[in-house]
């Protein structure tokens, strides 16, 4: 029976994370919250049902686990479900965090961190940047049919990181040994404005690409008359005040070390994604 579960494993991240562990051959189960589509790879599991942790984490050794992007109350869901892994015995927990956590507190993540601390499961921390995928998951619609970057990031600069590496840095630390009880703060090799995002992608798409460069008021406003919830914006606003204040633009090595490889760079990314751009 496979050690390893993933959370998230349909999602940005977590759907890398597969793909980096199929291309090692390494058996692994993924969660879903559908109890018709449970299997052999499938589990049921809802992290807004904590009945459902334990049975779950039954003969997992090696959690990978995502906060949904919906759960804001950390204490509310993530300490049962932390109490429910070392109930079942989990030996590593690899949680995706983000950059910033150890001092940014308002975050989500930076409880759950604490909570994975002082339940003494063996931890590693993946702390990125912002992903260059959300420009196309979260604000597509302005850029397929606008031609418009809209994000409330100001000049200031933010270290972009590409899901794919994310999802060969959490294999790594699911497979091999020496990541207990690390954090790492991933980011790309290069730290850039949304101007200088824009003129790669108008670059790389043959059409031009313009940065609005809105207030956090109006962003904010626009996204909740998109219909999405307010936690959701809150959360999303403060992760582009921290590019707005220069806070993004932290450039570490620590990926480069990782994969043994330099990082994606923005570039890439809309050259290999060219076409859903």
């Amino acid at each position: 029976m496979a050690s390893i579960l993933l959370t998230g494993a349909n999602g940005n991240v977590g759907s890398e994370v597969a793909k980096s562990l199929t291309a090692k051959g390494v058996p692994f189960l993924v969660t879903t919250h559908r109890q018709e589509a449970v299997s052999a790879e499938k589990v049921y599991f809802d992290f807004e049902q904590a009945t459902t942790f334990a049975p779950a984490f039954k003969g997992v050794e090696k959690l990978f686990l995502i906060r949904p992007p919906q759960i804001s109350d950390a204490k509310k869901y993530f300490l049962p479900l932390i109490e429910a892994a070392k109930g079942q015995g989990i030996k590593h927990i690899v949680f995706l965090s983000v950059q910033g956590a150890e001092s940014i507190k308002v975050v989500p993540h930076a409880k759950i961190e604490q909570y994975i601390k002082d339940s003494g499961i063996p931890y590693t921390f993946l702390r990125p940047s912002f992903f260059i995928q959300n420009l196309v998951n979260q604000h597509g619609d302005e850029l397929r049919n606008e031609n418009i970057i809209y994000v409330p990031a100001g000049n200031g600069k933010t270290s972009f990181i590409d899901v794919r590496d994310i999802g060969e840095v959490a294999a790594i630390c699911l497979t091999e040994d020496g990541h207990a009880n690390k954090a790492y703060t991933l980011t790309g090799s290069e730290a850039l404005t949304y101007y200088d995002v824009a003129k790669i992608f108008s670059e790389e798409l043959g059409r031009v690409i313009t940065y609005t460069h809105p207030t956090l008021w109006a962003f904010r406003k626009h996204m909740l008359a998109k219909g999405l919830a307010s936690s959701y914006v809150t959360v999303t606003s403060v992760i582009y005040l921290t590019a707005l204040l220069g806070l993004a633009k932290q450039v570490t090595p620590e990926l480069a070390l990782l994969l043994g490889r330099p990082p994606r760079t923005v570039r890439d990314y809309a050259h290999d994604y060219r076409g859903q751009l």
